[in-house]
């Protein structure tokens, strides 16, 4: 094989690091909510950031922003087709009888524990006392409350981070490929995406469900959803929702009756 043929060869073992990854968990007795079930969908915790040649996120606010209202609509489609009674927030004033600090503090709280389950269920850093038994992890009494005064069963989070490449990352990538016609190949990381989902049982605070979903690629102009685009926010989201799996004891209940 010729350097142009190694090359190419290499190019596509490249092109197919690139990936995207999601897996969900949720606790061994749930069933995906159904009938006239009545669903809070929080205020998106989104973050886009400019990827620098070095490799250093910058934080853009009117990336996020902008991603932030693409979410939010790509949610509103998504939950349209589902049935039950949903409420979208876009903003954090938008509850009657809780404040904004309040809806704050829970979605900081989310955010603490919507991590340690990243870290503890995807990154093989497993809890030894949670192995095996699906999820066990609460948002406490503060979920709980919210659910009394409302009158919502679920509450509905989401986290998402995109990390676009620049212009600089981009070149530095092009001369990282192009060095593999030359017998150097040294690719940097490009855009990548980090989000999750969670679904949050307002009568108990556990939370009953989650999925991860991550995306990366080693190639210059790469991408796999850019949600600053309402494209790559519905793909963003359908991809995190798009199908609510049920827990392990329903799905093997399930299995059995259809034998």
């Amino acid at each position: 094989m010729g350097k142009v043929g190694a090359a190419l060869a290499l190019a596509a073992s490249l092109a197919g690091s690139g990936c995207v990854q999601s897996r969900q968990y949720a606790d061994v007795q749930f069933t995906p909510p159904q009938g006239d079930y009545r669903l809070l969908v929080m205020r998106p915790d989104v973050a886009v950031n400019a990827l620098e040649t070095g490799g250093m996120p910058q934080p853009r606010a009117d990336w996020t922003e902008q991603a932030r209202s693409n979410i939010i609509e790509a949610l509103r489609a998504d939950q349209a087709g589902r049935g039950g009674k949903v409420l979208v927030i876009a903003k954090r004033n938008e509850l009657p009888n809780v404040s904004a600090d309040e809806i704050a503090d829970l979605e900081r709280l989310h955010y603490a524990v919507g991590n340690s389950i990243a870290l503890h269920k995807y990154s093989g850093a497993a809890l030894p006392t949670k192995r095996g038994k699906g999820l066990e992890y609460t948002l406490g009494e503060d979920a709980v409350s919210l659910g009394r005064r409302t009158g919502y069963d679920y509450a509905l989070f989401l986290y998402a981070e995109d990390n676009i490449a620049s212009s600089g990352r981009t070149a530095l990538q092009v001369l990282g490929v192009a060095g593999c016609f030359i017998g150097f190949c040294a690719p940097s990381g490009g855009s990548n995406q980090f989000a999750y989902a969670s679904l949050v049982d307002l009568r108990t605070g556990e939370v009953v469900w989650f999925n991860i979903l991550q995306t990366g690629s080693q190639l210059p102009g790469v991408t796999f959803g850019d949600i600053r685009t309402q494209q790559g926010a519905s793909q963003m989201v359908e991809r995190l929702l798009g199908r609510m799996k049920a827990g392990r004891e329903v799905r093997e209940a399930q299995s059995a009756e259809k034998r």
